[in-house]
């Protein structure tokens, strides 16, 4: 029997899922909202809808920052909202730490907690999560292996 995941493990798990969508060489990136643990929203970064791809027509860099890419973080924030999602109080599970755009709209959205397993760059975000008292909790990279036994799922039947 493997080790059950504990509740961040598994989001971030989640998280890893959502960036094997992006579409942008740079940097692969995923982002699951979750309130009450229940996902309420998924984003990965990649091109509006309708444009071309970064990993098709390739990247539009201005100022080092590929401008064709909506981040995961604000992909998730949208899908929220589209669905009629408050995440205010909601936990931000990211696979890399949110760039400052992408730090400020998780804060203005409401969120209260990110749970992240690297770091960016940009220390910017960092510093305004802890001005608006947004918990920041950094763990181990989460294996990607999902391994089970299908013995177990036969003889419960």
């Amino acid at each position: 029997m493997t080790k059950r995941p504990d509740w961040d493990e598994y989001f971030l798990k989640l998280a890893m899922l959502a960036s094997e969508r992006a579409t942008c060489p740079r940097m692969h990136c995923g982002c699951v909202l979750v309130k009450n643990k229940n996902v309420i929203a998924t984003g990965y970064n990649g091109s509006i809808p309708g444009d071309d791809h970064c990993e098709d027509a390739g990247c539009m860099v201005v100022d080092n920052h590929c401008v064709r890419t909506v981040h995961a973080e604000m992909n998730a924030l949208i899908q929220a909202a589209r669905r009629g999602h408050a995440v205010d109080g909601a936990t931000a599970y990211i696979t890399n730490m949110s760039c400052t755009t992408c730090a400020k709209a998780l804060i203005i959205g409401g969120v209260t907690r990110v749970v992240v397993f690297s770091d960016y760059h940009d220390t910017l975000a960092t510093e305004f999560f802890a001005k608006a008292g947004v918990k920041i909790d950094k763990h181990a990279i989460p294996s990607k292996e999902i391994s089970y036994n299908l013995k177990d799922y036969s003889s419960a039947r």
